[in-house]
């Protein structure tokens, strides 16, 4: 059995938790294998709406085993919210959570260092989320990092050492802090997370594939974000891309299955970076508006554009996905001319390749298409689409060689239309 990943494949924010829910009954374990609480995945349904930030997103879906992966970071502090509002809510999870042992952990003063580091940057700043990402995982590359593992080998001994070192560095920064509160949250987290089970999480998704088990492994942020491929230096601190899938679960390649790679019909992003496809105009705020695009963790308003074909090509070709799956087409219904992207012009020449940096000016080359200008939401089958949309699908399917497989209409769980073409 091979492990199938689903991933965002723009800026982030394309709707995966939604369609993880989806996808999730046909699956028996689902493990997410990178990212932080920085990355909000909302589901809704039954009228309710949920936000996730570091549990994987089949955590409704009845007996689903989850596993947060060994390439996650993870806050003790904001677990331990996460997990008490699901429970609130119903949602008992202590028997179908996994947490892998060699998960990293975000301590109290990585929190403080990117807000110190975010604001030496100045006029230059990522736009990062502040939630201690980025100085997690650059402890975890230099080797000092803290595991969720060695909270069972001599952990206050490890723990200070880590916090004395953070400390060291924020005298450097004028920066005000209380850290007895913050760490009487934080090891408030750490209690519960030890009412979780801690697991070898490369044996347990490896043991699970060898005995015939379905796994889907759920990607955070999107490929565009992504530390190596991603618009640099306005990424996230993780690979991001298919690849990530591995090295944060622990599986071979040879492995991977199925790669659902999931898009807005338009496109938006959240913080600083370049984004050619932007608006400013009505358009832009329309898109906004309607689909109500502001971050699920920060509540950022997100910046929105025309879909882009060309770093739509690119995600595609460095995930190697199979199958492509369009969210918020409902966004669209209103507009009487929908554009795409599908080359830039650079220094006067066009290309259809994603270039070295984004920032060197690449200008948009745009094709226009009709709008279907019908409510899509209460739309239930294929059959219902407007040809204006099939003719959209299909201009999609020629320009990025990979069929569209499931059209999303809506933010709850059924408004979602899974195609079936010959």
């Amino acid at each position: 059995m091979k492990i199938d990943v689903l991933l965002g494949l723009q800026w982030g924010d394309e709707g995966k938790g939604k369609v993880v829910d989806v996808l999730t009954p046909s699956y028996d374990v689902i493990s997410r294998f990178q990212g932080g609480p920085n990355a909000g995945h909302t589901l809704e349904f039954e009228g309710r709406k949920f936000v996730l930030r570091s549990i994987p997103s089949g955590i409704f879906q009845g007996d689903k085993i989850n596993v947060i992966g060994n390439g996650v970071v993870l806050d003790p502090a904001l677990f331990k919210e996460e997990v008490e509002s699901l429970e609130k809510s119903g949602h008992t999870l202590t028997d179908r959570l996994r947490i892998s042992k060699k998960a990293h952990l975000i301590l109290p003063t990585h929190r403080l260092l990117d807000m110190a580091y975010e604001s030496a940057k100045g006029s230059g700043k990522i736009g990062t989320t502040g939630k201690g990402i980025g100085p997690t995982y650059t402890d975890k590359v230099s080797r000092n990092g803290l595991r969720v593992g060695d909270l069972l080998h001599n952990f206050d001994e490890k723990y200070k050492a880590a916090i004395n070192r953070h400390l060291d560095i924020l005298k450097h920064y004028q920066i005000e802090f209380d850290l007895p509160a913050l760490e009487k949250v934080w090891f408030e987290g750490i209690e519960k997370l030890k009412e979780f089970q801690f697991i070898d999480s490369e044996h347990f998704i490896n043991d699970t594939l060898k005995s015939g088990k379905k796994v889907l492994a759920e990607g955070a942020q999107g490929t565009m974000l992504d530390i190596d491929f991603g618009s640099y230096p306005f990424v996230t601190s993780s690979n991001t891309i298919c690849a990530g899938a591995c090295t944060g679960l622990g599986v071979a390649p040879n492995k991977i299955g199925d790669v659902y790679g999931i898009f807005k019909a338009y496109c938006t992003r959240v913080g600083s970076g370049p984004f050619p496809t932007e608006l400013f105009d009505h358009d832009g705020d329309e898109m906004r508006r309607i689909g109500f695009e502001f971050g699920s963790v920060t509540g950022r308003p997100r910046r929105c554009g025309w879909i882009d074909l060309v770093a739509l090509r690119y995600a595609i070709m460095i995930n190697g996905v199979t199958q492509l799956i369009m969210m918020k087409a409902d966004v669209l219904d209103s507009f009487e001319t929908i554009k795409a992207c599908v080359a830039y012009k650079i220094d006067g020449a066009e290309t259809e390749e994603f270039p070295f940096d984004l920032n060197d000016g690449a200008e948009p080359v745009f094709v226009e298409l009709p709008g279907w200008k019908t409510d899509l939401t209460s739309i239930k089958s294929e059959d219902e689409f407007p040809e204006e949309l099939n003719s959209y699908l299909d201009f999609l399917e020629e320009e990025l060689g990979v069929p569209v497989k499931i059209v999303s209409v809506g933010p709850d769980r059924e408004q979602t239309i899974i195609r079936h073409q010959d």
